[in-house]
């Protein structure tokens, strides 16, 4: 009985630490679109160019997007590089890499799309 007991005990342990574990190790995903930013979406209304209503949308306090064919991603950026990144890359293509959670890309990297 005592065995059977510590068998349960061990079962739900390494259950519980697997479930405690799995998130670390969600797979991250590549996208490559056009960065905007969320209010925009695919569409900038505001005058100038793609870049600078970006720009001036995320100074505004809109979050980065990514334009995946006419799917429209928020970026979740908390890495200052990052962010710097894609206000360098503002209205042009570029590669994200993160964790997609809905609509939603939590980045990891971001560069130049090819």
């Amino acid at each position: 009985m005592r065995s059977k007991n510590l068998s349960l005990l061990l079962a739900g342990a390494m259950m519980t630490v697997s479930l405690a574990v799995a998130p670390a190790f969600a797979a991250a995903k590549t996208f490559t679109g056009e960065v905007s930013d969320a209010m925009c979406g695919a569409h900038h209304d505001m005058g100038g160019d793609a870049a600078s209503c970006t720009r001036d949308c995320v100074k505004g306090g809109s979050d980065y997007a990514l334009v995946v064919d006419q799917k429209v991603y928020t970026l979740k950026v908390k890495d200052t590089k990052l962010k710097a990144s894609l206000d360098k890359l503002a209205g042009a293509k570029a590669t994200v890499t993160g964790e997609e959670s809905g609509d939603t890309i939590t980045v990891t990297a971001v560069k130049a799309a090819k």
